[in-house]
Order: C-alpha cells, then sequence, then structure tokens
C-alpha cells in the first residue's frame, strides 16, 4: 500500500541573472504556484521581473550575496606579486570572469590594446572563449603584454596584485561575485551597468561606468585612472567602504534566514 503524500516543501527561488524569464503558462507557474517566495541577488533583477513577467513585487525580495570581508581585503601589491609572479614593476589591469562572450573580454581586449606600452593585461578565468581570445591577442600583437592565467583556486592574491580591474560585461549579469571580490580588495574598477551592476558600481563614486560594448569608451576610462592616481585611490577606497557595508556573508545570512523562517510560517 502506498503511504499517504505529504505536503510539498515550500520553496523559496532565488535569482542571479539579468537573462529575461519566459512568460509561458509553466514558467509561470514555477514562479508564482509552486515558489513561496522569489530572491533576487540584485534590486535591478527584482524590478526586471515586476516589470516585464508583472510578478507581484511582495513575492520578490533583493538579497545581496554575502562575500567574506575577511578574506577579500586590501594586501601588500609586491607580496602578492610574488605569490602570482607577476613582474613586480609594470602596472597591471585585471579581470577574474569565465570566458564566455557576454563578459566582455574581447572588448578589454580591444581597449587595452590602446593603452600606453607600460601596461599589462592579466586575464583570470577560462572557458569556451579562450581560444578567439588568444588569436584577438595575437592579431593585435599584443601577446607579449597579455597573460591568459586560467583557473585559479585563490584569485585573492591575483586581485591583490592588480593595479586596475575591469568587468565590461553586456549581458545575463546580476550582482558579479568578482566585481564585489575586486572592490572589497580596494581596486579602482571600470564597469558597465547590466542586471543590477548600478548597485555596486557608481559612476565617479565607486567606479568609472562605460556603455557596454564600447571598447573605446573603455579605453578612455582605463587609461583615465591609469594617469590619475588620486581618482584611482578615492574610487578603490569608497569601493570597499560601499561593498563592505553592502555585501558581508552576516548580512546576507540573517536575511534569509528571515525569509526562510516567514516561508516556512506561512506553509504551516
Amino acid at each position: 500500500m502506498i503511504g499517504a503524500v505529504t505536503r510539498p516543501p515550500a520553496i523559496v527561488r532565488t535569482r542571479h541573472i539579468s537573462a529575461r524569464v519566459p512568460n509561458d503558462p509553466l514558467t509561470r507557474w514555477l514562479y508564482l504556484k509552486a515558489t513561496r517566495h522569489i530572491v533576487t541577488t540584485g534590486e535591478g533583477l527584482r524590478a526586471q521581473l515586476v516589470r516585464e513577467n508583472g510578478f507581484p513585487q511582495e513575492r520578490i525580495t533583493s538579497v545581496p550575496t554575502g562575500v567574506d570581508l575577511n578574506r577579500f581585503a586590501p594586501g601588500e601589491r609586491a607580496a602578492a606579486r610574488r605569490t602570482t609572479g607577476l613582474p613586480p614593476e609594470r602596472l597591471l589591469i585585471g579581470i577574474v570572469a569565465t570566458l564566455r562572450s557576454w563578459k566582455g573580454h574581447r572588448y578589454l581586449i580591444e581597449a587595452f590594446a590602446r593603452l600606453p606600452a607600460d601596461t599589462g593585461l592579466v586575464i583570470v578565468g577560462d572557458g569556451p572563449q579562450r581560444p578567439m581570445l588568444e588569436a584577438q591577442v595575437g592579431e593585435l600583437k599584443i601577446r607579449h603584454k597579455v597573460l591568459f592565467a586560467g583557473n585559479q583556486r585563490d584569485v585573492v592574491p591575483w586581485l591583490q596584485s592588480f593595479d586596475l580591474f575591469a568587468l565590461p560585461s553586456y549581458a545575463n549579469e546580476g550582482v558579479p561575485q568578482a566585481l564585489i571580490q575586486a572592490m572589497l580588495v580596494g581596486l579602482p574598477c571600470v564597469t558597465t551597468n547590466i542586471g543590477s551592476m548600478a548597485e555596486l558600481a557608481i559612476h565617479e563614486k565607486t567606479a568609472l561606468v562605460v556603455q557596454p560594448q564600447d571598447s573605446s569608451a573603455l579605453a578612455a576610462a582605463l587609461k583615465r585612472l591609469l594617469q590619475d592616481k588620486n581618482l584611482s585611490q578615492t574610487l578603490g577606497a569608497a569601493a570597499r567602504r560601499h561593498c563592505a557595508e553592502r555585501f558581508s556573508y552576516e548580512r546576507m545570512v540573517d536575511r534569509m534566514e528571515a525569509i526562510y523562517r516567514e516561508a516556512a510560517d506561512a506553509h504551516r
């Protein structure tokens, strides 16, 4: 004899990216009937679900993903470069991201090719775009200034080795972990306004923000930070303060615990 069917558990669904959610019946059932509450990792993603899908805003809460503030912190650059093996004197621009098209690596490489000869570019991460990006670097004759470092188990010393950080994404982002981590390390950043990235990158206050898929604007912003040390230091310090206040593990855990408790209580 088959036992009695138990009541299904209350489900809290988390949304991390800005790719469009379909409005077909099955997806609407999944989000509105099967799910007790929706959590997004940014206010921009929450607003997108309300605006594009008509989901009730009271059923959606924004809770940014938390980061370990003690681990991702400013460090001594010379010591970090001894760990990573990066050249001790060269100005280095870095990116940490899976090598996928929408992360915008091709635009960063185009921009980097226009920068002064004494700069270097470090690309941490791997993915399907690597052969195309390596070919692009070769065509631009900048192979001697670009390092493909591959996946790294611990990205902290790499971030601490950089002088600037760039993340020129043009699609599918929520609140990128790599951007939060770079800001917590105190790096001056150049990025775009995709998904909920504006909650991190406030133009001229915590970062320089450029239009996506615009290598000229990206090059100009990077050159500005390379030339203006005061601006770089100001943005890096402001970025660290901004993210430390809003993106700690403790803040995330407290808010998620409250959401889970409320969902469970309403399900009883």
